[in-house]
């Protein structure tokens, strides 16, 4: 992809976007997240098929996107797989987004919920949102960038 390129857009973030924009994958981001917070050192695919009620092809399927972005790492332990969240991905997303709020804020920024703190009503269609926003931003820039030539 053409961003890719730029030195002042970090290397993956492009597929980030595209991964972090599917709220099933972001469910399942969370999820590991809790459970990290709760001592977990992995959760495996049975318990995330049972806290989040969905398949366990779906499961994999999405796993496997959160593996080839990096966000998430796996450990074996014979024939079960732990899964923990990966988290120097998701700072460079962080890093690179928070500037766009001080710009479109000043000081009067909102403050930011971290995961793990009860979501507020409507926060999950608003991520929902705003992870579409993003992916539809990423297209509209490589695209122009790309009718441009660069």
């Amino acid at each position: 992809m053409v961003l890719r390129g730029r030195d002042h857009y970090p290397e993956h973030m492009t597929d980030i976007f595209d991964v972090i924009a599917d709220g099933t994958r972001r469910d399942i981001l969370q999820l590991l997240l809790r459970r990290a917070d709760e001592g977990e050192s992995g959760t495996s695919v049975s318990q995330i098929v049972a806290e989040l009620g969905l398949s366990q092809p779906t499961v994999s399927k999405h796993l496997k996107v959160l593996r080839d972005a990096d966000l998430v790492r796996v450990r074996e332990d014979g024939q079960r797989r732990f899964y923990s969240l990966a988290v120097e991905p998701l700072s460079e997303v962080d890093d690179w987004l928070v500037p766009f709020l001080v710009d479109a804020f000043g000081d009067d920024a909102p403050d930011i919920a971290y995961p793990g703190a009860p979501l507020p009503e409507g926060a999950a269609h608003a991520a929902e949102v705003v992870g579409r926003a993003a992916a539809s931003a990423k297209h509209v820039v490589a695209t122009a960038l790309k009718r441009l030539g660069a």
